[in-house]
């Protein structure tokens, strides 16, 4: 399985548009490609997906642990014959922290390059560079003797004589140029906030982005140079979701409590508007079929497999992990995305995840899908396990920016004047229904949102700040776990398979027999 890093000197330099470029360039000469990116970004992989035909993926050592990097790459690569991996900001840069005493920065592009066995093409933007930018690239190419520069693509040339100087540059120390971009303002992604607009917001203009970076890198790109320069020295089996549900130590049997609850009646709550009966589509995700009685149903028939976890989507609820759904039905649950914006909540639910996104870009919608809120807010009520995370905190709170949200969590929340982002080593402070208390958990900020009135009584994090103090985050109610903090399924598979063990309870302790 062979790979090519896709990395530059500082963030702002063409990673994405190269990388999203390269993806659906290689595809379209008959390449099977895999994409992955480095970090915790959300946003980038969604363009990524739009351009190989299957989902992008992250590789975060950080939040899933080096161990994980490769078993979690080849699962994504699988039936690939050539990955593109994405960096993140510039090539040796990563996690900040004095305490690490690795070879390069934790979480750094670096990293996962030398984990992999990959080169690193390095995306040079090429805008107030001349003869110099051989000294750069020497520098880059022996900082580190555990990262292979393979080559370098030009990005924002100005001129014809502009390349010819760069090529000249490049050559002295001996690196190869595999493509030459010319300056193209209108390839550039409408951002705002948090970075690029995510792919599913941006609807056909993201896919006509798309198409435009993969034509202007298979017009200045040599494909074949890249793929010739592929590698990958990586062994060992493939990450197996379950395999990570299935293998822990200490926890309830997700399976036993499956066949307990399997006989089960259904029950069902007021404020839903369907019933319906629940099939499952390829790879674990299901869908309902709907008819009219009236009511949400909690558990379901005896002859379904499985609890029924609803996953909320669409333009608000973006952010999320391939994985995770993944791990919810290898744990035994059936999976069904649900769009908060327009949506019910399915019928048939016993768990509720609520992922990260761009809830503030939409509020008044989410607030005038009043009974959806209604529904969230009398499940909760009921002891229904959901997992929040950033945006699903912002939707459990009684108000955003002014607009009535679900009430569930006693806060309201606003926009910020300032980014919240980085790292987090959180330690849970009391038990729900994915952690226990005490365990030790890494995750990641990445907000502009505030919580504006008095913090939530119970909150579900603790940590240590920049200058040593003490951070309490998050809010957890009855079965409800809620906070800003992302953390990565992968790397926590025995919070997955609790929260399902949970609706399992949930739905038994709803029946009706």
């Amino acid at each position: 399985m062979r790979a090519v890093v896709v990395a530059a000197p500082a963030s702002g330099s063409g990673k994405t548009t190269v990388a999203t470029g390269l993806v659906g360039a290689l595809r379209r000469v008959g390449h099977r490609v895999a994409p992955f990116k480095v970090g915790p970004d959300y946003i980038d992989p969604g363009y990524h997906g739009l351009a190989a035909g299957r989902p992008g993926r992250n590789l975060d050592p950080v939040l899933v642990g080096e161990e994980r990097v490769v078993p979690l790459y080849r699962h994504g690569a699988w039936g690939c014959d050539l990955a593109v991996v994405e960096g993140v900001m510039g090539l040796f840069d990563g996690r900040i922290d004095e305490h690490y005493s690795g070879a390069v920065a934790e979480g750094s592009t670096a990293q996962v390059a030398a984990l992999l066995g990959a080169p690193v093409v390095l995306v040079v933007d090429a805008r107030g560079h001349s003869q110099s930018l051989a000294a750069l690239l020497h520098g880059f190419a022996t900082f580190d003797s555990g990262v292979r520069l393979g080559g370098v693509i030009l990005n924002r040339v100005g001129s014809e004589r502009h390349e010819q100087v760069l090529r000249a540059a490049c050559d002295r120390v001996g690196l190869p140029v595999l493509g030459s971009l010319p300056r193209l303002a209108e390839l550039e992604v409408p951002s705002r906030h948090l970075g690029l607009i995510p792919a599913v917001e941006h609807g056909s203009a993201a896919t006509a982005a798309v198409a435009a970076m993969t034509d202007l890198v298979a017009a200045h790109v040599d494909l074949h140079a890249v793929a010739a320069l592929a590698r990958s020295s990586v062994a060992g089996p493939a990450w197996d979701p379950a395999a990570a549900v299935r293998g822990l130590e200490g926890v309830e049997d997700t399976a036993a409590s499956l066949g307990e609850a399997g006989d089960m009646a259904a029950t069902t709550f007021v404020g839903g508007d369907r019933d319906s009966r629940v099939s499952t589509e390829p790879g674990g995700i299901s869908r309902a079929d709907e008819s009219t009685d009236g009511a949400i149903v909690i558990g379901g028939p005896a002859d379904r497999e499985g609890p029924l976890i609803a996953v909320a989507g669409g333009p608000a609820f973006t952010f999320g992990y391939a994985e995770h759904r993944e791990l919810l039905t290898a744990a035994g649950a059936q999976v069904v995305v649900f769009d908060p914006l327009h949506d019910e909540l399915p019928a048939g639910t016993a768990g509720l995840v609520l992922p990260g996104g761009f809830p503030e870009e939409h509020a008044a919608e989410l607030a005038a899908n009043s009974g959806l809120l209604r529904a969230v807010a009398e499940a909760a009520r009921h002891g229904m396990p959901v997992h929040a995370e950033c945006a699903g905190l912002l939707y459990l709170t009684r108000s955003l920016d002014g607009h009535p949200m679900a009430g569930v969590v006693e806060a309201d929340a606003a926009f910020g004047p300032r980014l919240t982002l980085g790292y987090r080593d959180a330690v849970a402070l009391a038990d729900s229904p994915l952690w226990r208390a005490g365990e030790r958990v890494r995750g990641h900020e990445f907000h502009r949102t505030r919580v504006v009135s008095a913090p939530p009584r119970n909150p579900a994090w603790g940590w240590r700040g920049s200058a040593g103090e003490r951070v309490q985050e998050g809010a957890l109610s009855g079965n409800v776990h809620a906070s800003y903090l992302h953390t990565h399924p992968a790397g926590n598979p025995q919070a997955v398979r609790r929260f399902v063990t949970e609706t399992v309870r949930f739905a038994s302790s709803r029946a009706v027999r």
